[in-house]
């Protein structure tokens, strides 16, 4: 138990004033200490803590049967190959009959590329867009990250994520994206 002890002192002797003994002020802080213990415990228990962010992602087995696979018309077919130096090529359609583009990540690159060509999909066709995400092995982590949230973040719900194949791969280094990556970034 805790107390403060704020007496006057001792008796004086000599008899020549009479003074009025001091009271002594005692402050019991046992009950301010429960209730601090008490507060603590309270808000440690009813915090919530950050929760990481992270976003579900279905893949099938590779050993599985093509015979569940549903055709998709080209034309609502959205290819994206993954390079270096943080860039990325598109096209619609089917590879060579629609010369790809360059592009970089961002709202005013792939952001701006899904929600224009995923209306323009939906006004010829009447149906949703279907993006193939094709990472190279020179293209980084970080980027196919960025392209699966500019993914989730225009509400296309139907992707795919797909191995390129070695003429997307001739594609991207005509046009200078299949560049060595730093050390550090591999």
């Amino acid at each position: 138990m805790a107390e403060l002890d704020t007496s006057g002192g001792g008796k004086h002797k000599g008899g020549k004033k009479v003074r009025s003994k001091k009271q002594s002020t005692r402050v019991d802080l046992t009950a301010m200490v429960d209730l601090a213990f008490l507060l603590i415990t309270f808000f440690i228990m009813t915090t919530t803590l950050a929760k990481p962010k992270a976003m579900d992602l279905a893949m099938p087995d590779k050993d599985e049967k093509t015979k569940d696979q549903l055709p998709i018309a080209a034309s609502r077919s959205l290819t994206l190959l993954l390079g270096s130096d943080d860039k990325l090529e598109w096209y619609l359609g089917e590879p060579g009959k629609s010369a790809p583009e360059t592009i970089g990540y961002g709202k005013d690159g792939l952001r701006k590329l899904l929600v224009d060509k995923s209306k323009e999909v939906q006004e010829k066709t009447g149906k949703f867009m279907f993006v193939v995400i094709k990472p190279s092995d020179r293209s980084v982590y970080k980027n196919m990250v960025s392209v699966l949230d500019e993914i989730n973040i225009t509400n296309i719900t139907s992707y795919g994520i797909v191995d390129i194949t070695p003429s997307e791969i001739a594609l991207l280094q005509k046009d200078g994206l299949y560049n060595e990556l730093p050390a550090g970034k591999k």
